[in-house]
């Protein structure tokens, strides 16, 4: 792997530093876990997509600018070195966009991916159930075709962003004789749709990062299916190859908490700096952070000459999400009380988002499929161990 950036990279890194620099907004946004912060997202989304940076590596026709994984990358560092607000619609930019240039129709293609660029239509993912967690083969919600569309009724739990979002994709058992991950479809819903209720569920730092949503006899035209009906297994595994593997968490967003990190063990040094232990785990945290980005330079690089991301994806998902737990435990260690205070706290200063990430980075291990279901996904496919 050639680690030295070509001409056209620089260049491309240069523009959108500078186009970054002219437009992040001066005042952090609000969370997007509120309605208000929500909307301003949104607002943030169509900017990026005015300066084509709303999904860099989307083809020019739908708004993005044809780049490769690599150039992607660069964006991402500069991105998160302009403490730009993060993405409100990265289920769909993200997970759901790269589906659909997978597996999607021209005509859907056209319908949904440029206004999923523009924040016009932001997604929710709705897989798990209460019943079906990390193992998705589980589903129940079905999916009864009826004529020229589906009719769909179940619950579904931990949707991300589905208290404001327009739409859900999701998988739903449209052969009610089938078992596992056989019967499945791969189905896009509107959730305004009558019969649809969503319902908030409170996060941790007590905002409503994710819903419960219920399905009674919902109407979905067939044209929302994708890949095929009874093909959902397979379509929802490429999605959440991109999940786990390399687009929802890029490195720079934990080369940048480990820089962060780096700086508030230095500000603190005085009484940090009384336990050694404190001062390794900063320095584990900043080296397992540039790790981490030279594997996923690494699985770019396969990808950019037409390698598959694989059962790898789970070794992905491990690692960055106990880093960030590692990163914040760390923070923790180092503010002692003052860690303690949320970022609305009068004597909470500039530490405050050190909190907010330590709660939410509890639930990496959780979400994107278990921890645990990852291990024994390395232990069946990597390593050819036998079922327990």
């Amino acid at each position: 792997m050639n680690l030295n950036y070509t001409p056209a990279q620089q260049a491309l890194r240069a523009e959108a530093r500078a186009w970054l620099a002219a437009n992040v907004p001066d005042a952090p946004l609000a969370s997007f876990d509120t309605e208000q912060g929500f909307a301003q997202h949104r607002a943030w989304e169509a900017r990026l997509n005015q300066g084509r940076w709303g999904m860099v590596t989307w083809p020019r026709e739908m708004g993005g600018r044809g780049c490769d994984l690599i150039e992607w990358l660069i964006f991402e560092e500069e991105y998160y070195r302009a403490g730009a607000p993060a993405r409100v619609n990265q289920n769909g930019i993200f997970l759901l966009g790269p589906t659909l240039m997978e597996f999607g129709s021209e005509q859907q293609k056209k319908r949904f991916l440029p206004a999923m660029a523009t924040g016009e239509q932001i997604w929710a993912q709705a897989w798990s159930e209460p019943g079906a967690g990390s193992d998705m083969a589980a589903i129940r919600s079905r999916a009864e075709r009826v004529g020229d569309h589906y009719v769909l009724n179940g619950q579904k739990t931990w949707s991300t962003r589905a208290v404001w979002a327009d739409w859900a994709f999701g998988i739903f058992r449209s052969d009610p004789e089938s078992r596992r991950h056989h019967g499945l479809t791969f189905i896009l819903v509107p959730l305004d749709s009558p019969g649809v209720t969503v319902r908030p569920i409170r996060q941790l730092n007590g905002l409503p990062g994710f819903a419960e949503i219920f399905f009674d006899d919902v109407k979905v035209p067939l044209e929302n299916v994708l890949g095929g009906e009874g093909r959902g297994w397979h379509v929802a595994m490429s999605t959440a190859g991109f999940e786990r593997g390399l687009l929802l968490r890029s490195p720079a967003r934990y080369q940048e908490s480990a820089r962060r990190l780096v700086q508030l063990y230095q500000a603190n040094r005085a009484t940090a700096g009384l336990d050694p232990s404190i001062g390794e785990a900063v320095m584990r945290a900043w080296l397992d952070a540039e790790a981490y980005t030279l594997n996923t330079y690494m699985t770019a690089s396969l990808l950019v000459q037409g390698g598959k991301i694989g059962p790898e994806s789970s070794t992905n998902k491990i690692f960055w999400s106990e880093l960030d737990q590692h990163l914040h435990e760390t923070a923790m260690s180092i503010l002692g009380l003052r860690g303690e205070l949320l970022p609305g706290a009068s004597a909470a200063g500039d530490v405050g988002q050190w909190l907010e990430g330590f709660l939410f980075a509890q639930a990496g291990s959780i979400y994107a499929g278990t921890n645990e279901i990852q291990r024994n996904i390395i232990a069946e496919r990597m390593l050819g161990m036998p079922r327990a």
